[in-house]
């Protein structure tokens, strides 16, 4: 029996968190468990029972434990099977610096990075129509988020975002940004001279590099949505 099940979605960058953590880490003894939010599939009874918010991802251990939120089941995962991506508990600093950079991630990168995909990603694939308005505003104030980053890593000169260790936080931020790279936005980045160093050395990292190059491709998921649909129509 695998050590747990990750309950995902292809579309959905929150999953992805919690995978590129696992690839990161090599282990291999899972299953993953497509969850086709298409058919409403996050909102029966039985996925409710195990995640009451009926978003992916949800973690079900083989030993019973079941948990949702990405950045807990990360974490969780890392310290339950020794994932090498969270600093040495011994070193205060590196700690403190750790939890500085997980809150950071969550308050100042989180809105408007998701606002971008929104709007350039996800709304295309719902037939939805991009408000530019909305759009520009995401890279607005991802720039500025990006601008005080990019200060900061010129004066501690750090490798990543919480040292020079690659750890969880690096891994929170990879998911998103693979996402606006492919719709077109990687410049955000790589603009920054410091901030394109920092992905330079997450691109060299076979994981990381295997997961960023296999961001599925806007006009990918598009194409497979119309050929589920196809498919079911003609049933």
């Amino acid at each position: 029996m695998p050590q747990f099940t990750l309950y995902a979605n292809i579309i959905a960058t929150a999953p992805d968190r919690v995978q590129l953590a696992i690839n990161e880490a090599g282990f291999t003894d899972y299953e993953r468990i497509e969850v086709d939010m298409g058919t409403q599939e996050h909102k029966t009874p039985e996925y409710l029972a195990r995640n009451p918010f009926g978003k992916v991802p949800t973690l079900v251990t083989s030993d019973g434990i079941t948990m949702y939120e990405s950045r807990g089941i990360a974490r969780y995962l890392c310290t339950r099977y020794n994932f090498d991506l969270l600093p040495d508990p011994k070193d205060n600093a590196a700690v403190a610096l750790f939890e500085q950079e997980i809150s950071c991630e969550a308050a100042y990168f989180e809105r408007p990075v998701s606002s971008i995909a929104y709007e350039s990603s996800i709304k295309p694939i719902l037939g939805m129509e991009t408000n530019q308005e909305n759009l520009e505003e995401g890279k607005k104030l991802l720039g500025q988020y990006f601008d005080t980053a990019e200060a900061i890593f010129n004066k501690t000169g750090k490798k990543f975002w919480a040292g020079d260790k690659y750890t969880l936080v690096d891994v929170y931020y990879i998911p998103h940004l693979a996402r606006i790279f492919e719709r077109g936005y990687g410049d955000l980045v790589t603009s920054r001279p410091a901030l394109n160093a920092w992905w330079q050395r997450c691109l060299a990292r076979p994981a990381s590099k295997a997961f960023i190059e296999n961001v599925p491709k806007l006009e990918e998921v598009l194409a497979h949505i119309q050929k589920v649909k196809a498919a079911k129509e003609a049933k």
